[in-house]
């Protein structure tokens, strides 16, 4: 099972609206016999994949499968007929699939005889496929936000100059991140500042993900800005009352209402969800940031620290709406990594606030 939820992860960044799934075929005698994972959407699953990699020795062998197999006919076949097609004798899923449209495999497969059991690393291969699970259970992509700062949290100097603050290592990482969401979101205070491309670089068949920029009063993003060129699909995000002619130029455009603070985090989110994105990577400003915080949609933040001084300028964070200790958004480290010259922190909410759309 180790070795599916390994396979599993390469499908990462490629396979939305479906989930990364991996699976390891053993013949009859508890030899491995076939191994395959879900690498694109619409493409042969995982299950089906590994299969063909068996061939006859799947007959009375046993599949080690990081989520409970599909039993529903969407753009392919159902994967739990296809393991009793096969004459696999025993299945093992780490995950149940909370799909309603395609839960059920176990049952068809228990049906037909074929042994079933479920939970094994059931930890480990639910980490690995969180984005997918999360945009189920709640109706909106999985958000992970990246920040870059100082040791003492600031994200650029006092008169706004932040490049660079990280390592080199620490920026190709962050591509490693964009490679493995379905969205890059940034503001347009990060838009004006940094004319950012927001396309994945150094990372050999990468999927690119689509760009989203939070301009709500449509000035941010000017004809000639690197997200407009066509390394990568690109979506603007404006409020409803900006005049259509304000944003004629742009290649694609979704209005939405505007809120105090700018626009509606959660209505993007649900415009983002209802196009197959199921994972996001926030590398926006520390408003946006904060917007995102105080909508309770970050799921995961990756911190970079450098270790750098700079004692004035922008803080990561900026309003998040949390006016008092008690308030304060919790964070449980689960990891701390050495990245070049900076320390990479990994965290997540310790008390998450799912807010469905």
């Amino acid at each position: 099972m180790r070795r599916a939820i390994r396979l599993a992860a390469r499908g990462l960044g490629s396979t939305s609206p479906n989930p990364v799934v991996g699976c390891v075929i053993l013949d009859a005698s508890g030899q491995p016999a076939g191994a395959g994972f879900h690498q694109r959407a619409g493409g042969p699953h995982a299950e089906v994949h590994a299969l063909r990699d068996a061939g006859e020795r799947a007959r009375g062998g046993t599949a080690y499968v990081t989520l409970e197999p599909c039993n529903h006919t969407g753009r392919t076949g159902p994967c739990a007929q296809a393991l009793i097609d096969a004459g696999i004798a025993r299945v093992v899923h780490a995950v149940s699939d909370p799909n309603p449209q395609a839960t059920g495999g176990a049952d068809t497969l228990r049906a037909a005889g074929v042994e079933v059991e479920q939970g094994l690393l059931a930890d480990e291969a639910e980490a690995g496929n969180i984005a997918w699970l999360t945009s189920v259970r709640l109706g909106r992509p999985y958000v992970l936000w990246k920040y870059a700062a100082t040791l003492d949290g600031r994200i650029a100097a006092q008169d706004g100059t932040s490049r660079w603050i990280s390592s080199p290592a620490s920026r190709a990482d962050v591509h490693r991140l964009r490679a493995e969401a379905d969205a890059v979101i940034v503001g347009s205070g990060t838009a004006r500042a940094d004319d950012p491309h927001l396309a994945v670089r150094g990372i050999e068949g990468a999927v690119q993900p689509l760009r989203v920029v939070v301009d709500t009063n449509a000035g941010a993003v000017k004809p000639g800005a690197r997200v407009l060129d066509d390394a990568a699909d690109t979506l603007v995000a404006v409020a409803e009352d900006v005049a259509y002619e304000d944003t004629a130029y742009l290649p694609e455009v979704v209005r939405l209402q505007r809120t105090a603070t700018g626009l509606d985090i959660l209505e993007l989110l649900g415009v983002l969800h209802r196009r197959g994105v199921r994972s996001v990577l926030l590398e926006g400003g520390p408003t946006l940031a904060g917007a995102f915080v105080a909508a309770g949609a970050v799921d995961k933040v990756v911190g970079y620290l450098a270790p750098v001084l700079l004692g004035a300028g922008p803080a990561a964070l900026a309003d998040a709406a949390i006016t008092t200790l008690t308030e304060a958004l919790r964070l449980d480290v689960t990891e701390t990594v050495r990245i070049g010259s900076d320390l990479r922190i990994t965290a997540v909410p310790v008390t998450p606030a799912p807010k469905e759309h």
